[in-house]
């Protein structure tokens, strides 16, 4: 058995803890920052002191203590007033409701070594860090997203007896080219943007342009080893020329400028590749000739070209020159159908899709396959979901969401960014049963990354702050303070509060002339020995932000585990949450592959 399954009954249980807790708490995360002040929301929900809030957050003492309530509050808050009275129980609380805390998540190494197992595969066992990171060509976050995502990916296709990959959402290109190359999967990438197919080809294009020139000087090593007259192997021998000066070997000199214009290609086509991927790179050598050539020693043979020795064709025999004259026309044909070549392993699609779409119209020649999404955004997620259920061909699937705050939700009542009565959230007949809904500033909330936060990495708390401020003055000065217009990103131009607030007034086509600068910089003073209050409870909106993004995650879990046709399903960690914060994988296997 590939998982350790979790019966739907204990999903179902779980899930109803998280409600539970939510009934309770979500209140804080639906509490929009904006408003803040104008609503005067931290007196509205607590009664603590900012202070004392932020001590408890940032106390090392372990919060994993038994959840007990005290006289007349539940989860630390007060049952009559519904203010939160007791930091350390709602702390505690949080963290046994999170997805961690339920103990409903299998790890990315057993999950591996499971499937492994199960195909008979030889390196049981082996850790994932003796594998070679992909980090010459993306920055350091996708990486490590794409190394462990495509680890599980391979061994879900192997496990399913298939060689072909549906990457749904796949944007650059970054997985499906590992995929192709480093395990010889046929990879389809269906991106809606255009924008993004186009710049996958042209990614792809570059990376296989320098994986078969950079192999080139190691397999002319390999080809011609350099023999002494008693057919011993020569290393590095120097000899002196008449000045005394020490030479290489000429044939050693070569073989040395081989590498040196391989590494400039390096150089070129890493170059080519960090700058379309517009992120920080991880740090690589590029003087060392060998920086590439690790990675490149774990892709599939099938997929680097071998380099022959360059002969004249006046000194090939007459059965030489029949034989390579067929290979060439042969490989052209090749070439010309599209099937299985070299280059059509990765192949990016154009295309919007849904649960509807006939795969089989997309991709002509579509068999069994994985489906899998990186970071999918939004409903794309669970419409991977919907779509490894219905379509027949897909035996298995390998999902990671992101961007709950674009979810819709069918129990909103607005319910905004549902397709044809189809919504996001609630996926499963469950939670569709209890009507479960959560609100579109809760699921923002949901992005909030815990792990970066605890790890030191803040929050913008000065932004947030800004624009509280400017409503105050919008409430106080204009009668538009709830104008349908977004201020947006006015803060990263601006050079100080003064200066944000004029240029977010101009943006809403509001008279900043009407006040004085003054006027403005009292409402900084006035609100900044308060900001205090902001900070706290932000950091309770990231404590609870695991606790919204478990329910999204279980009720996907709970769906699979509804459907006759999936055979196993699991939650799965498959990131680091520090590096890559939406790190959970929804996995699942058809009933007929096990």
């Amino acid at each position: 058995m590939a998982f350790n399954d979790i019966h739907i009954d204990t999903v179902k249980r779980k899930i109803d803890e998280v409600k539970r807790f939510l009934s309770i708490s979500l209140s804080i995360s639906n509490a929009h920052t904006v408003d803040f002040y104008t609503r005067d929301v931290w007196s509205t929900f607590m009664c603590l002191s900012p202070e004392e809030v932020l001590s408890a957050i940032s106390s090392t003492q372990d919060h994993m203590g038994a959840i007990e309530d005290k006289e007349n509050t539940t989860f630390g808050f007060c049952n009559v007033s519904k203010k939160l009275v007791d930091i350390s129980a709602l702390l505690r609380a949080a963290k046994g409701h999170c997805i961690p805390g339920l103990g409903v998540c299998m790890q990315l190494e057993d999950l591996v070594q499971n499937l492994r197992l199960l195909t008979g595969d030889s390196i049981v066992g082996k850790s994932s860090d003796e594998f070679v990171v992909p980090d010459e060509f993306m920055n350091c976050k996708k990486a490590h997203e794409v190394q462990a995502m495509s680890e599980v990916v391979a061994c879900l296709a192997k496990y399913c007896r298939v060689k072909q990959v549906i990457d749904v959402g796949s944007g650059k290109g970054y997985l499906c080219s590992y995929l192709s190359m480093r395990f010889n999967l046929q990879v389809f990438g269906i991106d809606s943007s255009s924008t993004n197919t186009h710049g996958a080809q042209e990614r792809n294009r570059k990376l296989k342009k320098f994986s078969k020139a950079y192999q080139k000087p190691n397999k002319a090593t390999r080809k011609h080893p350099l023999d002494t007259e008693d057919g011993s192997k020569q290393h590095n021998i120097n000899f002196k020329n008449r000045d005394g000066n020490e030479n290489f070997n000429t044939k050693e000199k070569e073989s040395f400028g081989g590498q040196a214009d391989t590494s400039a290609l390096s150089k070129q086509v890493t170059h080519d590749l960090s700058v379309s991927d517009n992120a920080a790179e991880c740090p690589l050598d590029l003087n060392d000739s060998d920086s590439g050539s690790s990675f490149f020693s774990m892709l599939s043979l099938d997929v680097i070209e071998d380099i022959s020795p360059r002969i004249h064709p006046s000194q090939l025999s007459l059965e030489e020159r029949e034989k390579r004259k067929r290979e060439n026309l042969e490989r052209k044909a090749r070439e010309g159908r599209g099937n299985y070549s070299d280059d059509s392993l990765f192949s990016p699609l154009t295309s919007y899709v849904t649960a509807e779409t006939e795969l089989k119209t997309l991709i002509t020649e579509l068999e069994d396959a994985v489906l899998v999404g990186l970071h999918t955004c939004g409903d794309l997620a669970p419409s991977t979901l919907r779509m490894f259920w219905a379509k027949q061909e897909l035996r298995a699937v390998c999902s990671v969401g992101c961007c709950y705050h674009l979810l819709s939700e069918e129990f909103d009542q607005d319910r905004q960014g549902c397709v044809d009565g189809v919504c996001g959230f609630p996926m499963s007949q469950y939670l569709k049963a209890q009507a479960s809904f959560c609100g579109r500033n809760a699921r923002m909330s949901a992005c909030l990354a815990l792990e970066r936060v605890s790890a030191g990495g803040g929050l913008p708390m000065e932004s947030l702050f800004y624009r509280a401020v400017l409503h105050v003055i919008l409430r106080d000065h204009y009668d538009s303070f709830k104008s349908e217009k977004r201020v947006g990103n006015v803060y990263s131009k601006a050079s100080s509060f003064v200066d944000y607030v004029r240029r977010a007034l101009r943006k809403l086509d509001l008279d900043d002339t009407k006040l004085s600068d003054s006027d403005i910089q009292s409402y900084h003073e006035r609100y900044s020995p308060r900001m205090n209050e902001m900070v706290a409870f932000n950091m309770l909106k990231v404590i609870l932000a695991p606790c919204i993004e478990g329910l999204i995650l279980l009720d996907r879990l709970c769906y699979l585990k509804e459907q006759d046709n999936v055979s196993h399903s699991a939650l799965v960690q498959l990131f680091d949450p520090v590096q890559s914060p939406r790190c959970y994988a929804v996995v699942g296997i058809k009933e007929s592959t096990v």
